[in-house]
């Protein structure tokens, strides 16, 4: 089953990148329907092609922005979003057939029925997620709501990290369900921070905004910068301040990591450590180098790639913190008052695997 689950995630990893590249080419509103079942197939004769171009034609995009577009230049924007659309379809049929064969069989330990079921049904969910933040965007908007956007972002790396964890909880020994370490809760909330303010900057087109590194304009915070209010709105639609947020919370989240690095390695993970580390370091390095290149279309997928790539470190190197507290606390006995087996929550007071 853990095959299964890693299968999953491997084809969520494609799903974030092809959906970096969706954004990064405006390919995003091409198709202004939503078909679950019929949409799978795409035209496939100039008369299909010509009524999804009219479609297309009636949306401010296209009115505000591509009114000169051509057919040949629609068809291109309309494969990404096609592609994005139908990994989709593929990611919902492998979450689907085989958890209903393992059902079938009985083949479920016991505890993951309802964690392998909700992997499903979060699939299914992002799918409406997806089609709510395209309809942002087709009757006032050029673009997509940047909120909506961050939402649909972080589901995914959302259902990407649960179903790894799984996969790790089964491979473990016994197939025991771990428990998240305190650090690793700061960890991840960390993380998710700045995962939302890098939707944020990728749907408000804020990598634009300042592309000079380490100051923006010669500043800290450029002090020309418009301000909005009320205040709070700033670190919502603000492309200037959110940009000034994602560039300096990671590096909160890479202290987080070298702590979570350290422990995991004194717990025996040096593997892990070193994937943390490495994911981490270059997913920093390649921020800078988007905002130096001046949002370059590579390098922002590499940046966006990389970020799953984080978000699975980090659940490795917690994973295995996790396994190595469980199996200390088993092994030493030691209760709490209520009488239920004590799990250590901070990685330190584990002194081996």
């Amino acid at each position: 089953m853990s095959n299964w689950l890693l299968s999953i995630c491997a084809l969520i990893f494609v799903m974030v990148v092809v959906g970096g590249i969706t954004r990064l080419t405006e390919s995003g509103l091409s198709i202004t329907e939503w078909k679950p079942i019929t949409g799978a197939i795409p035209p496939l004769t100039e008369a299909q092609w010509s009524h999804q171009f009219e479609l297309y034609k009636r949306i401010p995009e296209y009115q505000q922005l591509n009114s000169g577009m051509t057919l040949a230049e629609f068809k291109s924007i309309f494969f990404w979003e096609w592609v994005h659309r139908q990994l989709g379809r593929v990611i919902g049929l492998v979450a689907l057939v085989p958890l209903v064969w393992f059902a079938a069989r009985k083949a479920i330990p016991n505890g993951y029925g309802w964690r392998t079921g909700s992997i499903f049904l979060l699939v299914c969910v992002q799918g409406a997620i997806g089609w709510w933040m395209v309809a942002s965007g087709l009757t006032e908007r050029t673009d997509v709501s940047h909120v909506r956007l961050a939402v649909h972002l972080l589901t995914a790396l959302f259902i990407f990290g649960f179903t790894l964890w799984t996969a790790f909880d089964l491979r473990s020994p016994g197939a025991e369900p771990r428990r998240v370490p305190t650090i690793g809760l700061w960890a991840f909330a960390a993380l998710a921070l700045q995962l939302l303010f890098g939707a944020y900057v990728a749907g408000l087109d804020a990598g634009y905004a300042f592309n000079t590194w380490p100051l923006m304009g010669g500043e800290l915070y450029p002090e020309a910068a418009p301000w909005l209010e009320p205040v709070m709105r700033n670190f919502v639609d603000n492309p200037v301040t959110v940009q000034f947020i994602h560039r300096w919370w990671a590096f909160v989240v890479l202290v987080l990591a070298v702590v979570v690095a350290r422990n995991v390695k004194a717990a025996g993970g040096r593997r892990e450590s070193i994937f943390l580390h490495a994911a981490i370091g270059i997913q920093i390095l390649l921020g800078i180098w988007t905002l130096l290149s001046g949002v370059s279309l590579h390098v922002a997928v590499a940046h966006q790639a990389t970020a799953v790539l984080v978000v699975a470190s980090f659940v490795a190197a917690v994973h295995r913190l996790a396994q190595a507290g469980q199996g200390a606390s088993t092994a030493l006995g030691t209760d709490r008052d209520d009488g239920r087996t004590y799990v250590p929550l901070i990685p330190s007071e584990v002194e081996g695997p």
